[in-house]
């Protein structure tokens, strides 16, 4: 068992991929990873097997500083891949698959990679050849594959802690994304406080079908699984019936999800099954309080929801022991410290935003968060007062120091005067037996400066309610101000890949 006071020297110093490296070592035969094709494989073989892949791919040109685009399914090979680029030093962009021309052309003339590792390379090859020719584009299989060139081996497992590690381009749910630079130190720290903070150890197994190029499912569930010396199923996709089946075929402890994950979870006539695991973590976006309350009938379990950002890797967690607030993300993590900034800029801390109760933007700083992002000089003076992180979240605090978030500092709706966060609005719409999904933001109005408009989508065998019926329905929780004014019936949310809603792509109709 890993203990609190052994973990906390590392959030500081070192990298990860010593600390996973000595682990393999340690333990040859522990059976680290699980995919459906290649069954487990050991820490033996992945430290051998990383090392192969790290010296062919020296052998193509990839040498520590270098960028490297890397995205595919779930599965062993692209863990090798990844790590291997990590034990040469090299920094690993990771982006999603599903990404097109247009995404795939801003990522590479962002950060200019020297090499594309891709599921799809066959697809992407002309995308980057319009941008860089220079730029080799590989298939994930060849990439992991082990050559048996072993004639020339590279140097790996050198970096420093302050190298660069990862490039993690946020969301762009507003706007084109920025590449966030994240060093070997800032993840470590942000594993090693998780591992304290959720009590997990190397006899836990996750089971992980978390894309992993997003932080929840690669900078969480697999870089903390490798650190503690515990072990993961690794699922290519989200399938209730695949989850709760290797949970018990392989015996899991953990599951880690985003909201849209428990929802069919819920829904499901076995999640009764999941009573097995020690801990469920939710995350990504917030879990409605419904969900949470029908996961913990069902199972016995209470969702522990969390809060974290590609720009910190995780900052706030609820409490593994006492009380997991729905709607709430709980304290700061260990070694992560939370300020907050008001309307006058005046930053107050914990017990003055909880005595007050007014919401704040979220400023943060600590070992997990990152040191800017990539050539990105202005973005990086705006993003940062005096050493805090700016997280662009608004919050506000209990009395007890339970932190709630309520809403981007950029969606914050001010009509009339008063301030309106959109959670909040959202949260008591969704509540209404008609509606199945609902975004609220603002628009722009003469009269009020910004109005309140709710894009609802409704629920099947249900009539589209109006807004008069639902300004009724919500002015019995909410003050009038915040009822919505204009509502937008639509088919769907426009979502990204870990289920938020994009909210600068919603259109009203003329």
């Amino acid at each position: 068992m890993l203990r609190s006071e052994v973990l906390l020297g590392p959030m500081t110093r070192g990298t990860l991929v010593r600390s996973w490296v000595a682990h393999w070592r340690a333990r040859p035969d522990h059976e680290v990873l699980h995919d459906a094709r290649d069954g487990w494989i050991t820490g033996a073989q992945l430290d051998q097997r990383t090392g192969h892949v790290a010296a062919k791919l020296y052998r193509r040109g990839v040498g520590c500083g270098c960028r490297v685009l890397l995205s595919g399914a779930n599965g062993i090979d692209l863990v090798v891949v990844h790590v291997a680029l990590l034990r040469l030093g090299a920094v690993v962009v990771p982006v999603n698959g599903a990404y097109r021309e247009r995404e795939v052309t801003h990522i590479v003339r962002d950060c200019r990679p020297v090499m594309v590792i891709v599921d799809d390379d066959a697809a992407w090859s002309p995308w980057v050849a319009s941008v860089d020719k220079r730029c080799g584009v590989l298939a994930v299989s060849e990439a992991a594959a082990v050559d048996g060139n072993a004639d020339m081996t590279a140097e790996i497992d050198t970096a420093s802690p302050d190298s660069p590690a990862m490039i993690g381009y946020t969301s762009g749910t507003t706007g084109a994304p920025k590449g966030a630079v994240l060093s070997h130190a800032n993840l470590l720290a942000s594993v090693a406080a998780l591992a304290i903070a959720w009590h997990w150890t190397d006899d836990d197994r996750l089971v992980l079908c978390l894309p992993l190029f997003h932080m929840h499912g690669l900078g969480v569930g697999l870089h903390g699984t490798l650190f503690t010396g515990g072990s993961a199923v690794l699922l290519d996709g989200f399938d209730p019936d695949r989850v709760i089946d290797a949970a018990e075929q392989h015996d899991a402890t953990l599951f880690f999800g985003v909201p849209t994950m428990y929802h069919r979870l819920v829904e499901s006539p076995r999640v009764g099954e999941l009573a097995r695991l020690r801990l469920c973590v939710a995350g990504s976006a917030p879990l409605p309080p419904s969900v949470h309350d029908a996961f913990r009938a069902a199972t016995g379990r209470t969702v522990l929801e969390r809060y974290g950002m590609t720009e910190t890797v995780m900052l706030v967690s609820n409490p593994y022991e006492g009380e997991r607030r729905a709607g709430a993300v709980g304290f700061p993590l260990p070694g992560v410290e939370v300020r907050f900034s008001r309307e006058s800029g005046v930053p107050v801390d914990i017990p003055t935003a909880a005595v007050d109760g007014m919401a704040g933007e979220i400023l943060v700083r600590g070992p997990n968060v990152f040191s800017g992002y990539w050539e990105r000089p202005a973005s990086n003076v705006a993003a940062f007062t005096d050493g805090w992180f700016r997280t662009g979240d608004l919050a506000t605090v209990a009395s007890d120091g339970y932190i709630t978030i309520v809403g981007r500092a950029k969606e914050l709706i001010i009509s009339g005067g008063f301030n309106v966060y959109p959670r909040e609005v959202e949260e008591v719409l969704a509540s209404h037996p008609a509606v199945a999904d609902v975004a609220v933001v603002g628009t722009a109005s003469s009269e009020w400066g910004e109005e309140v408009t709710a894009f609802v989508v409704v629920r099947p065998g249900h009539d589209a309610p109006d807004r008069d019926a639902l300004r009724e329905f919500c002015g019995e929780q909410l003050a009038r101000f915040k009822l919505p004014r204009r509502v937008v019936v639509v088919g769907t949310l426009p979502r990204n890949a870990l289920g938020k809603v994009v909210k600068h792509e919603l259109r009203c109709p003329p």
